[in-house]
């Protein structure tokens, strides 16, 4: 069986200086410019449409789902608490993410920033039961398909390259210059090494980790690009590629499904990709243990990315999600077609499952639909476990990425890649793990002395609830 990076993926011009040190020789594409982060602080009466963020209603009170509503206008309900937000994850048949369910009162306007997210395109993002799983299936397995040794080899060069730009300046910004170039060219060469198209999505992907104009005109170029691809691959003997993998597959995907459910894939994987380099650079420079440990190999890359997941990770609220029926949840009524946020970043840090997990799982946290207990969660009994067991691997997940628990090696039970059908492709995830992680190991081993230009409380976070990511961060080095 033929895999996705195989036999002459790497094929192009030589590498450029910096390249070498041992590493594949796999030629990296030209690198989209560096776009600085422009703080979207908008004019809520010039732009009602732009960088929404979820604000609780008046009358709310804490607790694991709260009322909240997005530009003031657009109610919905936040899911707050591990367990709760685990539960709707797990009950697509009460929780639909095909926004046809929404209540007819509620009208998004077609230049809301989130619209992707929450839109009516015919993405997988948007189905549920048996044509979710075909598709969801397709894009599993021709992922599964990459490579993921070669992959890493290409995401050395790559990063060696993107480093070479600035290397020899002593300075840089390593949102715009670093966080953001590498993921968007390993992502694009996954569609066609070398093409000029890729470096064209490379571009498009970067647009789209901004939450304004440029994020809803990255995704529509990005579409665009993709279905002129395509077109071509359709024309011409079959690649070792994702477009051409998802166009073999058994699946029989139509060419809007492969459009559409590609541009998911990449534009999700960017904004994680994107965030998860940033916010694991952050942590590592200014978390003088992590420095100590790293510098004397006590601690490994990979317990800080996981540690961010856990604490700062990329995607902190998904929007998409809407109540096929009337249900009690988290001590909150929510009524048909009714909006549903997911809280990624609140669930990982709630209270009742950040503990040492030695001391067990907190009762009574179990949800059920108001009503149906007989046919969802009889007697409150194996919905109501297998959360539990969930949220008891999490606590001590949680505690012995902050060293005070009694696991051993990271743990996943995070929910930063999502749960149960819509959960991210298990291959999606590896493939941002392998980017990630190569990303930030090989710019530790180029200049090993970087270090933050700027205080760590001058740090700046983008103003968006959706996700966690710095504007900007400045550092210096030695020039090498």
């Amino acid at each position: 069986m033929s895999t996705m990076l195989g036999p002459g993926a790497g094929a192009g011009p030589a590498p450029g200086s910096g390249i070498g040190r041992g590493r594949a020789d796999v030629a990296p594409m030209r690198r989209p410019s560096a776009r600085t982060h422009r703080d979207p602080r908008p004019n809520p009466a010039a732009h009602p449409h732009r960088a929404p963020t979820p604000t609780p209603a008046p009358a709310a009170t804490p607790g694991p789902v709260i009322p909240v509503t997005f530009d003031g206008t657009r109610h919905a309900w936040l899911v707050l608490g591990y367990r709760e937000l685990h539960y709707v994850l797990s009950s697509p048949e009460i929780f639909t993410s095909d926004p046809r369910n929404r209540a007819r009162r509620e009208n998004i306007p077609a230049d809301w920033a989130p619209l992707p997210g929450l839109g009516r395109r015919p993405s997988l993002l948007h189905t549920d039961s048996e044509d979710h799983q075909r598709r969801y299936q397709a894009v599993n397995d021709v992922l599964g398909e990459v490579d993921v040794f070669l992959l890493r080899a290409r995401a050395e060069a790559i990063t060696d390259s993107v480093i070479d730009d600035f290397a020899g300046l002593g300075s840089a910004d390593l949102v715009a210059s670093f966080a953001h170039q590498v993921p968007a060219l390993v992502l694009a060469s996954l569609c066609g090494p070398d093409d000029l198209d890729a470096t064209q999505i490379a571009e498009d992907l970067v647009d789209l980790v901004d939450i304004g104009a440029d994020a809803a005109r990255g995704h529509r170029q990005l579409v665009a690009r993709l279905r002129d691809l395509l077109a071509i691959r359709l024309d011409e003997p079959p690649t070792e590629d994702i477009i051409s993998g998802l166009i073999d597959h058994p699946a029989e995907l139509t060419d809007d499904e492969i459009v559409e459910d590609l541009a998911v894939a990449l534009g999700f994987g960017m904004r994680t990709v994107a965030g998860w380099i940033g916010n694991s650079l952050r942590l590592l420079l200014t978390d003088g243990s992590f420095a100590l440990e790293l510098s004397g190999g006590r601690r490994s890359v990979m317990q800080a990315l996981t540690r961010v997941l856990w604490e700062d990770t990329p995607l902190q609220i998904t929007a998409g999600r809407w109540a096929t029926r009337d249900i009690q949840l988290g001590g909150q009524r929510i009524r048909a077609g009714e909006m549903v946020a997911l809280g990624l970043a609140a669930a990982n840090s709630d209270p009742r499952v950040r503990r040492d997990h030695a001391s067990g799982p907190p009762a009574g946290c179990g949800a059920a639909p108001a009503h149906h207990h007989d046919h969802h969660n009889p007697g409150g009994g194996p919905a109501r476990q297998g959360t539990a067991h969930h949220a008891d691997n999490a606590a001590g997940a949680s505690a012995d990425a902050a060293g005070t628990g009694t696991t051993s090696g990271p743990n996943s039970a995070h929910l930063s890649f999502g749960h149960g059908a819509h959960r991210c492709p298990f291959p999606a995830q590896e493939i941002a793990e392998v980017i990630t992680r190569t990303a930030v190991e090989v710019l530790l081993d180029r200049l090993p002395n970087v270090r933050l230009a700027v205080p760590a409380g001058a740090l700046v976070w983008r103003r968006t609830a959706w996700n966690r990511a710095l504007t900007a961060l400045p550092v210096r080095f030695s020039p090498v």
